[in-house]
């Protein structure tokens, strides 16, 4: 069954479903950047690293100036620049730091996805989901802040 569609389109797939998981836990704890923004950035990602492995082979000319990590190095840039946009400063406060570093590592999901480091790619998520759900329910920074103003 596997073999009747192409190993790129499963790429794709498992980049969305990752990228979907992320999204919905920032969707269900009301976000902006949700499920949508996640899943596109990850099946983004995936897209660019496949092309940079193998779209411009026929190309090529002289193989040993074919540098397949440039385009992938631009995702990362390009991803920092999307997430920049999202950090507003609000008074004293500073909003939307999580949600541009949880676009970058979507993207980079997403990029490991598309170098076929699978088990990271999950591991990641899954790494990434805890962090944001557990660390996110403690507000640890409210409590740090609290405490420097005490001492």
């Amino acid at each position: 069954m596997f073999d009747i569609i192409p190993q790129p389109y499963w790429q794709v797939l498992l980049a969305l479903l990752l990228g979907s998981i992320l999204g919905a836990q920032r969707e269900y704890t009301g976000k902006a950047a949700g499920l949508r923004t996640y899943s596109l950035v990850a099946v983004g990602a995936v897209l660019f690293t496949i092309i940079s492995r193998g779209g411009f082979n026929e190309f090529l000319v002289d193989a040993s100036r074919y540098d397949p990590s440039r385009i992938a190095s631009n995702v990362v840039v390009g991803i920092g620049f999307l997430g920049a946009g999202v950090i507003i400063l609000r008074g004293v406060r500073i909003e939307g730091l999580t949600t541009a570093a949880g676009l970058w590592v979507s993207a980079g999901i997403g990029m490991a996805v598309g170098v076929e480091m699978y088990g990271v790619a999950i591991f990641t998520t899954a790494l990434v989901f805890g962090i944001l759900e557990v660390l996110g329910k403690f507000d640890i920074e409210e409590w740090l802040l609290h405490s420097r103003r005490r001492l």
